[in-house]
């Protein structure tokens, strides 16, 4: 799988990525994709994280919930850091290779997700193979979430990231900058993604097989969470959430 920023082989971008505080997006983003995936209820006992980085949003699902996490990755410094920092008995840590889930059996899976995964690869055709590969894995009635930062809000200054330049317009594909805060107000680690409008998001899984395509881009509901007053999380959402579900 290509991908822009060089995830596999520069493994301070893998530390930088860790090192990010994810507080709009556990506050937001991850909560709305458990909801969407029915994480904590009993038709859900095997969670996939593709793309599953330092392995922060599956260990939120084993805190959220007693299912078996399966958390992918195709960086082998983000596996490290994942089995380094947040080992768990019931998170099974696996590479991916040329975006293949080889340790996966078909119809394996309860739920899926894939978080911050589209916006990093830059070919189509690369985004319809990795939903077809989740696809094959999740069971019949398995839900799939893919989210990723909203692409009707680039370029927006949000409380601890922005993703692409104020007032520029990006086409589909397109190479977009990334800058995600760090500790102690250092400089920021800046990353490459691609710029994908919604369409993009429902005609892949339409194409792999998914039904029942929702779309979700939820807003900050007590603006106090965040710091600084008046955070544009509460009033412009930062992430796009698409769901669909295997038949």
């Amino acid at each position: 799988m290509k991908t822009s920023t060089h995830w596999q082989s520069t493994p301070s971008i893998a530390d930088g990525f860790d090192a990010y505080d994810d507080l709009p997006e556990r506050l937001i983003g991850y909560p709305a994709v458990f909801r969407a995936l029915g994480i904590g209820t009993p038709a859900v006992r095997t969670v996939l994280d593709y793309g599953c980085g330092p392995g922060k949003v599956a260990t939120r699902v084993t805190e959220a919930c007693d299912a078996w996490v399966v958390a992918a990755d195709i960086s082998p410094r983000m596996l490290e850091i994942a089995q380094a920092l947040r080992p768990h008995p019931r998170i099974d840590y696996q590479q991916i290779d040329s975006g293949k889930l080889t340790f996966l059996a078909d119809a394996s899976i309860d739920a899926a997700m894939s978080c911050y995964v589209y916006i990093n690869v830059g070919e189509v055709p690369v985004l319809h193979e990795i939903a077809a590969e989740v696809h094959r894995v999740l069971r019949p009635g398995g839900r799939y979430a893919v989210l990723d930062t909203n692409p009707a809000t680039t370029g927006v200054r949000f409380s601890t990231f922005r993703s692409g330049e104020p007032g520029r317009t990006y086409t589909p594909g397109e190479r977009r900058q990334v800058h995600l805060d760090q500790p102690g107000g250092g400089e920021p680690l800046e990353l490459i993604d691609h710029h994908w409008p919604r369409h993009t998001y429902l005609d892949v899984l339409t194409e792999a097989g998914f039904t029942d395509l929702t779309v979700d881009e939820p807003l900050l509901a007590d603006p106090s969470a965040l710091p600084g007053p008046n955070p544009a999380e509460a009033t412009r959402p930062p992430f796009l959430i698409v769901t669909g579900v295997k038949k």
